[in-house]
């Protein structure tokens, strides 16, 4: 089992996220597994959960500020995913944080890319294995 069941966040705009995450989760096998709109929140905003599997692991949604400091990483299941993201992101609009490399300071495998989403967000894509 994941340490983590979900995680959500709030963005600036959902649409504009939507599509960010769209793309740049996609090499990563995320996909879009379900929306709801204001009338099916409590908040009356936007809300969309990305996955792998058919489960929404990572939730977004608006009508609610962004926090500060927010950062999410994704695992990758090779080098070449965490490739693939960074290229994603940045060609959906995301800037970039860290180009994908070897974070030594963390360990020897630790193989990462960094960008910011449309609202700031630090997003990182990460494979540790050999």
């Amino acid at each position: 089992m994941s340490l983590i069941d979900h995680i959500e966040f709030a963005v600036t705009d959902a649409k504009v996220s939507h599509a960010f995450y769209k793309a740049a989760l996609a090499p990563l096998g995320v996909t879009l597994i379900k929306s709801f709109g204001p009338k099916d929140t409590n908040n009356r905003g936007n809300r969309h959960g990305f996955g792998r599997d058919g489960y929404p692991s990572f939730w977004i949604h608006d009508h609610a500020p962004p926090s500060q400091g927010n950062h999410v990483a994704f695992s990758a299941a090779s080098r070449a995913e965490v490739r693939a993201f960074h290229e994603a992101a940045l060609a959906a609009g995301g800037k970039d944080n860290g180009p994908p490399g070897i974070r030594d300071h963390y360990h020897a495998r630790y193989y990462a890319a960094f960008v910011l989403d449309p609202d700031g967000i630090n997003v990182e894509a990460v494979y540790q294995g050999e």
